[in-house]
């Protein structure tokens, strides 16, 4: 099947969570980014979420970035919970326009009104000398905004080591620079930081890459997973800065994004839209979290 932006295929995702405690948890407060978005090339078929013990008390919102947030708290007393998000998505090629801004000189994509949230430096910052090094070399004054975003792309693939393990949640862009290795949430950082040291707007993504590899083509680190990349931005065709679109890129795995790709949320940095977050009241002095995906391919 094919829509206005080229192929279309849909997925059937599943993001199962499990925390299990040494203790008794007498409160837990959640909050969940597993909605994926609707967006152009992006269509959420259906979506639920599972939460076992049965919450006493749940919502859904709108976080500043218009990512679905699923609020719950629970009440009964219990030694594991589980958070099941399930999801029916379909994802479109996203439209490749020709001659457009993305072939303009980088220089002029950068934001002069709407989007300078995500020029801005982390706090505490991100932006180190070594990082605005390793980007100049891409970005030589009035090269194509395409060009340099896919050289820089391509070096972050080949300069940094996929190593399960290597870092945290709370690992720093400079550390990850360090020790030339992490994992897809660190790679998409690092691009961040590095379009962001060129004063371009650059936002984090969290989602998911389809399970499947294409015909002919290798299987892809970070499948049966969450997954993270960058996305940057470009002007309107017009020229205002009002409008535009986001470039998605996937150093990870060294290509743009595309129909395999779902997106549930983007943010300035990991921070803003991590798939759980909460607070628990308990005496438990041990606990641990399993995470498991599948991202299934529906035959439309």
């Amino acid at each position: 099947m094919n829509g206005p932006g080229g192929a279309v295929r849909r997925y059937r995702v599943e993001h199962r969570t499990k925390y299990s405690y040494s203790g008794e948890v007498t409160n837990s407060y959640g909050r969940a980014y597993l909605t994926p978005r609707e967006l152009p090339a992006q269509r959420l078929l259906s979506h639920d979420i599972r939460i076992d013990p049965a919450p006493s008390d749940r919502s859904v919102g709108a976080d500043v970035y218009g990512n679905i947030t699923s609020y719950f708290h629970v009440t009964t007393e219990h030694r594991a919970l589980a958070v099941v998000g399930e999801s029916l998505v379909e994802v479109e090629l996203p439209l490749r326009d020709g001659n457009g801004p993305a072939d303009e000189p980088w220089e002029k994509a950068r934001p002069a009104g709407a989007n300078v949230e995500f020029v801005l430096d982390l706090h505490p910052p991100e932006i180190t000398a070594e990082i605005v090094a390793y980007t100049a070399e891409s970005f030589p004054p009035g090269r194509p905004l395409l060009d340099a975003v896919t050289e820089l792309n391509t070096r972050i693939h080949h300069d940094f080591a996929y190593r399960s393990g290597a870092t945290t949640v709370s690992t720093r862009v400079a550390d990850v620079f360090a020790a030339r290795a992490g994992v897809c949430q660190d790679f998409a950082r690092l691009a961040v930081a590095c379009l962001r040291s060129h004063g371009l707007a650059a936002r984090y993504v969290s989602g998911y890459l389809a399970t499947d590899p294409l015909p002919e083509e290798e299987r892809m680190v970070g499948a049966d997973a969450t997954h993270a990349w960058a996305a940057v931005w470009t002007p309107a065709a017009n020229g205002r800065d009002r409008t535009g679109r986001w470039i998605d890129l996937d150093p990870t795995n060294d290509q743009f994004g595309d129909e395999r790709y779902i997106t549930a949320a983007w943010g300035r940095d990991y921070a803003d839209v991590p798939p759980l977050r909460g607070i628990i009241y308990t005496d438990a002095k041990d606990s641990t979290i399993t995470v498991s995906v599948d991202v299934i391919e529906v035959r439309i």
